[in-house]
């Protein structure tokens, strides 16, 4: 098994993802929407994996399937759609770093959760503390197993998805 790597924050990051967002709107800036640092990466002073996430909204389901074809050209691995969520996930190894970058259509679920999820722990930093500190646990505790790494997290993940939407509740202006 591949050993769990959760490491310091690295100012370095977002300039990362900078450089993989340039490069994807280079190849389908007519097909994409948006695109959007994700997971924990994307949060300032969080501890991590060393892959930088993104997500990039397309037009729509057609967009999806002509940006899929362009990927492997640009040294990215296609996954399908693991978790059936309309989410379609591609991986690149990049000196030292992965990328790893979810394809969606507008209003996909899945998305909005995780810009939700990110802007929570970007606005609440104790919350962001309590998840860098569950995370170190779960990897050193998982011993290289994924499914007890990820599924340890899914009701902090729950959690913090709840309090998010009941803060936008409250606030709906942000």
């Amino acid at each position: 098994m591949r050993p769990i790597r959760v490491l310091d924050y690295d100012p370095a990051w977002p300039a990362l993802f900078d450089a993989a967002r340039r490069e994807l709107l280079a190849l389908a800036a007519d097909s994409i929407l948006t695109i959007e640092h994700i997971g924990s990466t994307a949060v300032p002073g969080l501890a991590a994996k060393p892959k930088i996430d993104l997500d990039a909204v397309l037009e729509d389901e057609a967009a999806l399937a002509a940006v899929a074809t362009l990927l492997p050209s640009a040294g990215f691995r296609a996954h399908g759609d693991p978790h059936g969520d309309g989410r379609w996930p591609f991986t690149r190894e990049h000196d030292g770093y992965g990328l790893r970058l979810y394809l969606c259509a507008p209003d996909n679920p899945a998305h909005r959760d995780r810009i939700l999820f990110r802007d929570h722990l970007r606005r609440h930093p104790q919350r962001a503390a309590e998840y860098q500190a569950l995370k170190r646990r779960l990897a050193a505790k998982a011993d290289g197993d994924w499914d007890i790494y990820t599924g340890g997290k899914s009701d902090f993940v729950a959690e913090t998805l709840r309090l998010a939407a009941l803060e936008a509740e409250r606030f709906p202006c942000g």
